[in-house]
């Protein structure tokens, strides 16, 4: 066995069937076959199974996806140690992120990590749940993992770092009924026209709360992409409820940006195995840490700040 064989096993787990995989392989398909059939023989156990002109994974090649995807990231890990000796050098963080997470604090890592480590490239994966965010960091295809939820989150077998709450706060069109930065109650939104997303999300959940106390609020949009929320509002289809991490984006694209007292917040973690990270990992969670405590600090200040005035 071989690290080539792994990568090539993973490559047509990925890709679907041998020959997308060895296209992205840039190898003859025979001989991405063959490399299979030997890893097969070696492991005396069938990987796939094949149905009519493509394989399924078989019982025994999805017990071992993980495995496989771990040793070929040791391997990974060996080398950038090797170069870490002497600095970052090169290599990909890969990072599961929800869409709000993925606004902020992503922004934030990404530019300061860019900033310390230019030569190592940010490969973000979309994930639209945690429970998704935690399975692409179980299974092996990211290393790290930011998520938002309505409490804390404890998977087992996870090492879990908080890095801030988010509260949820109202973006409507400029010239409205909201002004900029000036609280407002969930009851305010009364006779709105609201865009949520789609049942599930704790976005959704509180916009449901709000359409349930009637006085003529209706949701006008649902969207399942969260990047269609800010064009519509900007638009005058409707006001939003969103996480704070789009405060800045929605107030540089001219919207006005209203905190709602009192609120739900959305808990925001960094999700990771206990081992088997690469130094860029390693580094990208480090940072993530600064930043938590960094924020934490602030959030104390401004409390305090309130409780003075």
């Amino acid at each position: 066995m071989d690290a080539r064989q792994l990568e090539y096993f993973l490559a047509i787990v990925e890709h679907g069937g041998f020959s997308k995989a060895a296209a992205a392989l840039h190898v003859a398909q025979p001989s991405l076959s063959q490399a299979m059939a030997n890893l097969e023989a070696d492991l005396g156990l069938a990987l796939f199974h094949r149905v009519g002109r493509g394989v399924v994974l078989s019982e025994a090649g999805r017990e071992l996806l993980e495995p496989s995807r771990r040793a070929l990231r040791d391997l990974t890990a060996v080398r950038d140690t090797a170069a870490a000796l002497t600095g970052l050098h090169g290599g990909t963080v890969e990072v599961a992120t929800m869409p709000s997470p993925g606004i902020e604090p992503l922004t934030t890592l990404v530019h300061r990590f860019a900033g310390l480590h230019p030569s190592v490239t940010v490969s973000t994966h979309a994930a639209f749940t945690p429970d998704e965010v935690i399975a692409l960091v179980r299974g092996g295809s990211c290393e790290l993992g930011l998520l938002g939820a309505a409490a804390p989150v404890h998977p087992a077998g996870l090492d879990v770092l908080h890095v801030e709450d988010q509260p949820f706060v109202v973006v409507a069109m400029p010239g409205g009924a909201f002004e900029d930065d000036v609280p407002i109650r969930p009851d305010g939104l009364a006779g709105e026209k609201l865009i949520a997303s789609r049942t599930g999300s704790l976005m959704r959940h509180i916009v449901d709360d709000i359409t349930a106390g009637g006085a003529g609020t209706e949701i006008v949009t649902v969207v399942d992409h969260r990047t269609s929320i800010l064009p519509l509002v900007l638009t005058g289809v409707g006001v939003a409820v969103l996480p704070s991490s789009w405060t800045r984006l929605a107030r540089r694209c001219g919207a006005v940006v209203a905190p709602i007292e009192p609120t739900a917040h959305l808990h925001v973690a960094m999700v990771s195995l206990p081992a088997h990270l690469t130094p860029g990992a390693r580094a990208f969670r480090a940072l993530t840490e600064s930043l938590a405590r960094r924020r934490t600090r602030d959030a104390g200040s401004a409390d305090a700040g309130s409780a003075d005035a």
